[in-house]
């Protein structure tokens, strides 16, 4: 694992997947640290798809691809191309292997700068083919509650940049999702509460850029972490479901998301997906902030 901080905070990031493994500001732990009782990763970048393809198989160019939930960059090894006290920048490239399940030459960046209280999350794709090629990129870090107890019900809140009536999708089978849409309900403070229950529809997927900033605060409602994005949709995610006594939740930027329901259609025809000619390079970057 690596290590860069300044003077506000301390940050871990692992080669295998550049993941961010640790964010610590005076010695308090932030970042969820992979109980495997309840989710083993922490922060895994979603690369070249976000979430499910449809029975886990895609088409292109007249052939069919096996994918995983949220491709495999996550648990491929990265090399470390550039190291600051502040700083640090990953690179993965396509290999034989990857070919075979991603037909497509590319190159992932991932950085991590550190700007006071800020964490600025860099992500590059190129291009390195000759044809179009065409991926989604997610996030998924994992945040600890603040003040977590199991014995109380309410775990925090979360706040929005939006004031606008938000409305969101779920998942309903085989980690895809149905076209039909929710409205999010929300306090008196324009809040949504998070308890134990909250998560009974597993994920919530927010598309068409509503929102641009999501808070998570604590059962004060007091702000705790903040990430700012750019991206077309954002999901909030915990498997408190399954497991009530969950003590994280994540707050996800995606530039796509999973297939809807039974899409059987190409690659290049999937909902939200990314398109890159030849040559041509994708960069954008998000941030978490630490509030307290």
């Amino acid at each position: 694992m690596e290590t860069i901080s300044n003077s506000v905070l301390t940050v871990g990031v692992s080669e295998h997947g550049a993941e961010l493994q640790s964010i610590q500001k005076n010695g308090k732990e932030y970042l969820w640290q992979g109980d495997t009782r309840f989710w083993g990763r922490r922060s895994p970048v979603l690369f070249p798809i976000v979430g499910r393809v449809w029975e886990d198989t895609y088409r292109y160019a007249g052939n069919s691809y096996r994918m995983g939930q949220h491709g495999f960059a996550r648990d491929m090894d990265f090399k470390v191309t550039y190291k600051g006290e502040d700083g640090i920048v990953y690179w993965l490239e396509s290999t034989p292997e990857t070919l075979g399940k991603y037909p497509f030459l590319f190159r992932l960046m991932i950085g991590y700068l550190l700007e006071g209280n800020r964490i600025t999350v860099k992500w590059r794709v190129e291009n390195l083919g000759q044809l179009d090629m065409y991926f989604q990129i997610g996030a998924h870090p994992a945040f600890n509650f603040p003040g977590f107890d199991a014995s109380v019900d309410e775990r925090g809140f979360f706040a929005f940049d939006s004031k606008e009536e938000l409305r969101y999708i779920v998942p309903v089978e085989k980690g895809c999702v149905s076209p039909e849409l929710h409205t999010l309900e929300r306090d008196v403070d324009g809040l949504m509460k998070i308890d134990t229950h909250t998560f009974d529809c597993d994920t919530y997927i927010f598309q068409d850029a509503q929102l641009k900033k999501v808070t998570l605060l604590d059962r004060k409602k007091q702000p705790h972490i903040s990430l700012e994005f750019d991206t077309p949709l954002v999901a909030l995610w915990s498997p408190a479901k399954a497991h009530p006594d969950c003590p994280f939740v994540c707050i996800e930027p995606w530039y796509g998301r999973c297939d809807a329901v039974g899409f059987d259609g190409e690659l290049k025809d999937r909902e939200w997906i990314q398109k890159l000619g030849s040559k041509e390079v994708f960069d954008v970057s998000y941030s978490i902030i630490i509030e307290k």
